[in-house]
């Protein structure tokens, strides 16, 4: 039997059957400490992202920069609740390069240049037979790499 709006074939046993309840799909959540959350977020939304305003307060900014990529960012303080260590200091160490796909090189080019009339830092291109990329750094030194990748050519 096919249940109207179901994924597939339930055989019914008995009248008691359940329908599991739908997964969620594997997400990532990238949290970030930052110093100034105003800016911060004036930064990301600079870049087109949108803030989940359900999931944002005083201390976190929850962007969405796709369907299964979530940037949290958390004030020093709210980030600190999380760990037993040190927060690095983005500016002078690097703790992650956060990667990101682009369809175009165009699209590349585009976020990046968004990134710096922002306020965010250039870095050195990467070019490397189909792959095309830039990077930037963002107020608070966290590395973002947007990557084309020209599938055509691997």
């Amino acid at each position: 039997m096919t249940f109207p709006g179901g994924r597939g074939l339930f055989c019914v046993i008995d009248a008691r059957l359940t329908l599991p309840e739908p997964a969620m799909e594997r997400m990532i959540f990238v949290n970030l400490p930052v110093r100034d959350l105003a800016v911060s977020r004036r930064f990301y939304t600079s870049l087109g992202f949108d803030v989940n305003e359900q999931f944002s307060d005083d201390e976190v900014v929850c962007v969405t920069i796709s369907d299964t990529i979530i940037v949290m960012l958390l004030t020093e303080r709210r980030f600190a609740t999380f760990i037993t260590t040190q927060i690095a200091d983005a500016r002078t160490t690097t703790e992650v390069l956060n990667g990101l796909s682009a369809e175009t090189r165009a699209e590349v080019d585009e976020l990046v240049e968004r990134a710096l009339a922002a306020g965010g830092t250039a870095r050195e291109p990467i070019e490397d037979g189909a792959m095309y990329g830039r990077s930037f750094t963002d107020p608070d030194g966290h590395v973002w790499e947007v990557i084309y990748m020209d599938m055509g050519a691997v």
